[in-house]
């Protein structure tokens, strides 16, 4: 252990047995189980609204998540002498959940489910989404200066060509999708989860969620715990279904069996409504990896653009002809 993890962790009222290095963070095994230490940025008011959430979620039965541990003086955060901030959370023994395993990810779809159904909470503390629209139009204006610039270059690579050639296409589903956005009734979803204090987990992914034992020979919403709560705000519930969902079905080639059957396992707990399933036809539609990517090689060193980055453009633009056939049969979405 070193010697700044030994002196924080003399802050708090708890028998260390063991410390191992995890990325980016110390996982301790302690007389008590496993927790984590890990450095934190956030503001103390954000994190008492967290602190909030925790406790709402196990006033509610659901306790398998990473609460906050107090230290010796109640606080739950411990500033070092260098002056950064530091948390210790509970932690399980486990592991995340396998993208590979169907059955784990209905379970992970099904736990957001009762996620959903308990976060609706009055919180001292909240952030309110930015409005949707408002996002579209930030990204399309930023598509458009990264064309600008690849076409001003006077040299162009593998990256710069294969952008231009498909930037067309791809803008074009940015279109449709604030077109469908403007004409639906998402400003009145919005307010009415507004109105209904719905929390968002905002960063629900396979990463933060963990199989519990050593062993999973099944999976069921029982042996789940959901960690990293830490950019909750108050939105419409189904933008992490929708962060969960288009993630996975990228890993999976947008299969339409498992899509079918991930929504289902979700509706079968807190069923989707006509004007929540248009909500995430239209997030699905807009063509968020590819933006991303677009991004990142903006704000990236032109001069050497990775093998990988080149790879990850060909994947987004290949895997946009498999959702187009997936947007088709599942939300009967036409280009």
């Amino acid at each position: 252990m070193q010697d700044y993890d030994r002196n924080i962790l003399e802050k708090y009222k708890i028998d260390i047995n063991s410390t191992r290095k995890v990325r980016g963070a110390v996982l301790c095994d302690t007389s008590r189980g496993l927790f984590l230490l890990k450095e934190v940025s956030a503001p103390t008011g954000r994190i008492l609204s967290l602190c909030e959430l925790y406790a709402h979620l196990a006033k509610h039965g659901y306790e398998s998540v990473d609460y906050i541990e107090p230290n010796e003086e109640g606080e739950f955060v411990t500033t070092f002498e260098d002056g950064k901030n530091y948390m210790l959370r509970r932690w399980f023994k486990g592991r995340e959940c396998d993208f590979r395993k169907p059955a784990e990810l209905l379970a992970a779809s099904g736990n957001l489910a009762k996620l959903h159904m308990i976060m609706r909470v009055k919180l001292t503390q909240e952030t309110k989404a930015e409005p949707l629209l408002h996002e579209y139009e930030r990204h399309d204006r930023e598509l458009r200066k990264v064309r600008r610039f690849v076409r001003s270059m006077t040299s162009k690579g593998e990256f710069e060509i294969a952008f231009l050639k498909y930037f067309d296409s791809m803008y074009q589903w940015a279109q449709i999708a604030g077109d469908l956005l403007v004409k639906s009734g998402y400003n009145k979803l919005y307010q009415k989860s507004i109105a209904k204090n719905c929390l968002t987990h905002g960063e629900y992914n396979y990463h933060n969620i963990l199989m519990k034992g050593d062993e999973i020979y099944g999976a069921s919403a029982g042996i789940l715990a959901t960690t990293n709560f830490d950019k909750f705000k108050q939105d419409i519930q189904v933008e992490d279904l929708y962060y969960f969902f288009r993630k996975v079905m990228e890993k999976h080639g947008w299969k339409e069996r498992l899509g079918d059957n991930m929504l289902n396992a979700y509706s079968a707990i807190c069923p989707l409504s006509d004007e929540e399933m248009e909500y995430l036809k239209i997030r699905l539609a807009y063509p968020e990896k590819f933006w991303k990517i677009a991004n990142s090689y903006y704000h990236s060193n032109k001069a050497w653009i990775s093998v990988k980055n080149v790879e990850k453009l060909n994947t987004a633009i290949r895997q946009t002809e498999e959702k187009e056939r997936f947007m088709e049969n599942i939300f009967a979405f036409h280009l």
